[in-house]
C-alpha cells in the first residue's frame, strides 16, 4: 500500500511542489506499517557506526573505482601519496616529504610506518606497481588517460620513488591522490575482492546491495581509530533511510537526504543538521551524437527551457546553489563572470523555431521533437525528472523518463547509451579535470567524454593548461574553456550541492568535506 500512496502523491512536476505534510503523513504511514515492511533490525554491533548511503559502491579498488561510493568509502581503506584537506589542499599522507627538482619531475620520500592491512609494508615497489598497473591496457583501468603525461617511474630506495613526466604537465599533482595497493594485486577484471590497503579502516566484508563493514586498522600508522568499524547500509529510498535514523538502526547521513525532511528531522529526533557549502556538480549530460541534440541552438533552448530556481526552492528547498559550470566558487580557478541561462520559455520557443523544429500544432499534444532522460529509480531523482519534464513541454519538446537502478543507469551512461541523463561530478579540485570530460581524445574508455564532444579551441585551451605552470596563467586559460563550454553546452549546468549532515546526538569529530569525503570518519567517536 505505501507504494501505490508514493505513486498517488508524488507526481507530476511542480504542480505537488507544497508536499511537507504530505511527507510527515507517509513518514507515519510508515511507522504504522514497519512491523509489515521490515523485519526487527539486527542490534548494532558495539561502538559500530552505521552510515546510510543511497547506492552500492560499484567498485572501491582505487585503480578502477569513479562513483561516488566507490572513491568515498575507499578513501577509508587506502592511502595515497597526497590527499586533499577540509580546504581542497593538498597534503602528504604516505609521502613523508616530496620535492619538485624541475617541472617534469617529483620525488616522494615515504613513511616507514605504513603496513598493508595484511601486515606487509608498504614501499616503493607498491607505489611502482599501482600506476603502472593502472597504465597496462590489459587492465582497463578508467584512470589510465589520467596518467598520459607519466614518462616512467623509478624505485630509487626501499622508501623513495621518482615519477618522470614527458612534459611539464601542472595537473599531475591531482593524480598522487590515487590509493596505493600491493604489488601483484590482481585487476577488476578477476572479480577477486579488493586489494588491502594501509588506510585507517580494513574492508571486513561486502554484501553487495545491502551494505559494506569495516573495521577499524588496529596497527594504522597514524593511531588506531576511535571507531570499532562502520557499516555502510545501501537504503535507496531516501524515506526509508531517514526512518532507519529515527529508529537508530542509522547514526549517520550526509546528502542524498529528501530536502522536505530535514525539518522534520529537527523537530522529531535529536539529531544534529548542518548544511555546508560543497563542490559536488550535478548536471544534465547530453549524447552529441544524436542528430537533434548534436545541434548548439538546442541544447540552449533546452538550458532556457529549464526553471532552475522553482525546482531549487520548492523540490530542493535550497539544499543547492544554481551553478554556472563544473567549478564552484571554493575553486580557485572558479570565473564568476561565466554566464548563466536563466529561464526564458519563450526564447527556447524562438531558438527550436530557428533551428527548424517548430510547433506542429502550437498548444497542442504534438511535440517538436521527442528525446529520452535516464535517471535512477531514486525518488527525488524521478521527481526531479518529472519538473524536467513539465518544463520542457511547455516549450514543445517531450520527455520521455527511464528510470533503472544505479547499476543499469550507471553502466549505460558509460557505454553512452543515453539521449539526456543527469549525474553528479565530486571531488573536483584540479580544473584540468576538463580535460578528462570534454577534450577529443578523452572518449570512453579513455576519458569521461561520455557525450563525445569536440571542439579544437578547447581541446588546444586544455592542452594549454595542462603545460601552464604559473597559476595566474592557468586560471586565465580555464576562465577562457569556462565561458566556451557555457556556450556550447554540452552539460546544461544545474547546481552545485550543498553538503547536508544529519547525525544522532552520540557522533563525535565529524569533520565536513567539501567534496563529501568520509576520511573524518578516522577520527570521530561514540559517546556512551
Amino acid at each position: 500500500m505505501p507504494r501505490v500512496i508514493v505513486g498517488l502523491i508524488f507526481s507530476p512536476g511542480l504542480r505537488s511542489f507544497n508536499r511537507h505534510g504530505i511527507i510527515y503523513l507517509f513518514i507515519a504511514v510508515f511507522f504504522l506499517l514497519a512491523g509489515c515492511r521490515f523485519s526487527p533490525a539486527p542490534e548494532p554491533r558495539s561502538n559500530y557506526l552505521v552510515v546510510g548511503i543511497e547506492s552500492n559502491p560499484l567498485q572501491l579498488d582505487p585503480r578502477y573505482s569513479t562513483d561516488a561510493n566507490g572513491v568515498r568509502i575507499g578513501g577509508l581503506i587506502y592511502n595515497s601519496l597526497l590527499r586533499a584537506d577540509e580546504r581542497m589542499r593538498l597534503q602528504p599522507e604516505l609521502a613523508e616529504r616530496w620535492t619538485a627538482p624541475d617541472a617534469q619531475t617529483y620525488l616522494f620520500d615515504l613513511r616507514r610506518d605504513a603496513k598493508f592491512h595484511d601486515g606487509k609494508p608498504l614501499t616503493a615497489e607498491d607505489v611502482r606497481y599501482t600506476y603502472e598497473s593502472i597504465l597496462d591496457p590489459k587492465s582497463r583501468s578508467p584512470k589510465r588517460g589520467m596518467l598520459k603525461p607519466l614518462d616512467g617511474i623509478d624505485v630509487l630506495g626501499p622508501y623513495r620513488v621518482r615519477f618522470r613526466l614527458s612534459a611539464p604537465h601542472a595537473p599531475f599533482l591531482e593524480q598522487f591522490t590515487i590509493g596505493i595497493v600491493p604489488v601483484g594485486s590482481p585487476g577488476a577484471e578477476t572479480n577477486a575482492m579488493p586489494p588491502p590497503g594501509s588506510g585507517p579502516f580494513m574492508l571486513e566484508s561486502v554484501n553487495s546491495g545491502e551494505k559494506v563493514t569495516l573495521k577499524a586498522n588496529p596497527v594504522y600508522w597514524e593511531g588506531k581509530p576511535s571507531l570499532t568499524g562502520l557499516v555502510f547500509k545501501v537504503v535507496p529510498d531516501a524515506l526509508v533511510r531517514v526512518l532507519e535514523f529515527k529508529k537508530g538502526a542509522i547514526g549517520f547521513m550526509q546528502n542524498d537526504i529528501e530536502p522536505d525532511v530535514l525539518p522534520w528531522l529537527e523537530r522529531n529526533t535529536q539529531a544534529s543538521v548542518a548544511a555546508h557549502q560543497g563542490t559536488t556538480f550535478q548536471y544534465i549530460g547530453i549524447n552529441l551524437t544524436h542528430p537533434i541534440l548534436r545541434q548548439r541552438k538546442v541544447r540552449q533552448a533546452l538550458a532556457l527551457a529549464i526553471d532552475r530556481d522553482s525546482i531549487i526552492r520548492y523540490v530542493l528547498k535550497d539544499s543547492v546553489t544554481p551553478a554556472s559550470g563544473l567549478l564552484s566558487p571554493l575553486n580557485w580557478a572558479f570565473d564568476e563572470s561565466v554566464p548563466q541561462w536563466p529561464y526564458d520559455p519563450q526564447k527556447a520557443k524562438r531558438l527550436l523555431d530557428e533551428v527548424g523544429y517548430p510547433d506542429p500544432d502550437g498548444d497542442g499534444p504534438r511535440p517538436r521533437f521527442r528525446v529520452s532522460f535516464k535517471t535512477t529509480n531514486i525518488d527525488l531523482r524521478r521527481r526531479i525528472a518529472e519538473a524536467f519534464k513539465e518544463q520542457l513541454a511547455r516549450v514543445g519538446v517531450e520527455l520521455e523518463i527511464r528510470s533503472y537502478e544505479w547499476g543499469t543507469f550507471y553502466n549505460d551512461v558509460k557505454k553512452g547509451n543515453f539521449h539526456l541523463f543527469s549525474l553528479a561530478w565530486v571531488g573536483v579540485a584540479d580544473p584540468d579535470i576538463y580535460f578528462q570530460l570534454f577534450h577529443s581524445d578523452s572518449v570512453p574508455p579513455i576519458g569521461d567524454n561520455r557525450g563525445h564532444y569536440r571542439n579544437p579551441e578547447i581541446d588546444r585551451l586544455l592542452e594549454a593548461g595542462r603545460a601552464a605552470v604559473d597559476p595566474a596563467q592557468r586560471k586565465i586559460i580555464y576562465g577562457r574553456v569556462q565561458k566556451l563550454l557555457a556556450e556550447d553546452l554540452p552539460y546544461i549546468p544545474l547546481w552545485w550541492w550543498k553538503n547536508v549532515v544529519v547525525q544522532a546526538p552520540h557522533v563525535r569529530g565529524f569533520v565536513p568535506y567539501p567534496d563529501g569525503e568520509f576520511i573524518s570518519f578516522k577520527k570521530v567517536s561514540l559517546s556512551p
